[in-house]
């Protein structure tokens, strides 16, 4: 039987992986080491599924679960900005050294196809909106730096080895399951903590910056239509195609607001192009902002648990950004 191995399985895009083929009936190995990951997301599955708890940046048994005829989701990785300036080996070991331990893994299988969770984070502050897969890579920080150099590793070792492959370069996902660690940064959980506590929402900036806000079950479609797609060796763009302020995400959620200091790195819009993976994967966006805002709405109990973030708590965690990001 062909194995589902999806690395990161247990977080935010991956239980959501996870969750899809379980409808279908695939043999599911999990491969996850709960640093950032729940159990909870994928408890109601753990009866179908295989989970092994292992950190993929050390070789392991969890090598031996790559013999066969497999397709491979690679999803684990440790994100956020904060965190990757205060320790970069550590993302490099996680995000870069943990894909070539994946990707060695594979050298030994059947794979079938291996698909990629890669970071829009590459471009930068890209020249171009909306921006194109061809846009110029300009990592502003470790994290997006070991994103792109796991991508590269990728499409390497597709060339020497023949491992067909897809990556996905994701812009601002969102939906149920998002992060809840206490690692200052993805905004919807900081958001939605902040809503559930009656906080005022801590906008960076003027809020005028917009973003493209992409509804998870979209990327799944993504990564889904990936796996069963002939094409191979290609990188697209997963976006909404749309980009919308900060404002309007406040105003959808309703609440007081307040203003903090913009930081220096961060674009003023992300906006992918989606012209290729349209023409070429036949995917589309399906969820709305507003659509995709009101689901988060009627499952805000995931968030009562996460850190609730104030401009004072924000301010102290975010002093390495401005020090070593400041032009």
């Amino acid at each position: 039987m062909i194995k589902y191995i999806i690395t990161g399985g247990a977080g935010f895009i991956g239980s959501h992986l996870v969750e899809h083929f379980v409808k279908e009936n695939k043999k599911i190995i999990v491969l996850d080491d709960l640093s950032t990951g729940r159990l909870e997301n994928i408890k109601k599955f753990k009866n179908k599924i295989k989970f092994i708890k292992c950190d993929i940046s050390k070789k392991g048994s969890w090598t031996n679960e790559f013999k066969g005829k497999c397709y491979v989701f690679h999803l684990a990785a440790l994100a956020d900005i904060v965190p990757s300036i205060q320790n970069p080996k550590k993302y490099f070991e996680s995000n870069v050294k943990g894909t070539l331990n994946i990707l060695e893994a594979c050298r030994n299988a059947k794979v079938l196809k291996f698909m990629y969770s890669a970071s829009s984070s590459c471009y930068g502050i890209p020249k171009k909106y909306p921006t194109t897969e061809i846009e110029k890579i300009n990592p502003a920080y470790p994290y997006a730096l070991t994103k792109k150099m796991g991508e590269d590793l990728i499409v390497h070792w597709s060339k020497v080895y023949k491992i067909p492959y897809i990556s996905l370069r994701l812009f601002n996902v969102y939906g149920t399951r998002s992060r809840t660690s206490g690692t200052y940064g993805a905004m919807f959980g900081v958001f939605l903590a902040q809503k559930i506590s009656n906080k005022p929402y801590t906008i960076v900036g003027s809020g005028y910056q917009t973003r493209d806000f992409t509804y998870v079950s979209d990327v799944i479609n993504a990564f889904i239509k990936s796996s069963k797609s002939k094409l191979s060796n290609e990188i697209f763009n997963v976006g909404s195609g749309k980009t919308v302020s900060i404002h309007k995400i406040t105003k959808l959620l309703g609440g007081k607001k307040v203003y903090i200091q913009k930081r220096p790195g961060e674009p003023n819009c992300t906006f992918a192009d989606i012209r290729k993976i349209k023409k070429k994967l036949k995917w589309s966006p399906k969820i709305s902002i507003d659509h995709g805002i009101n689901i988060l709405l009627k499952n805000l109990d995931y968030w009562r648990k996460a850190p609730v973030w104030t401009p004072k708590k924000i301010n102290r965690a975010t002093k390495l950004w401005f020090k070593y990001l400041r032009k």
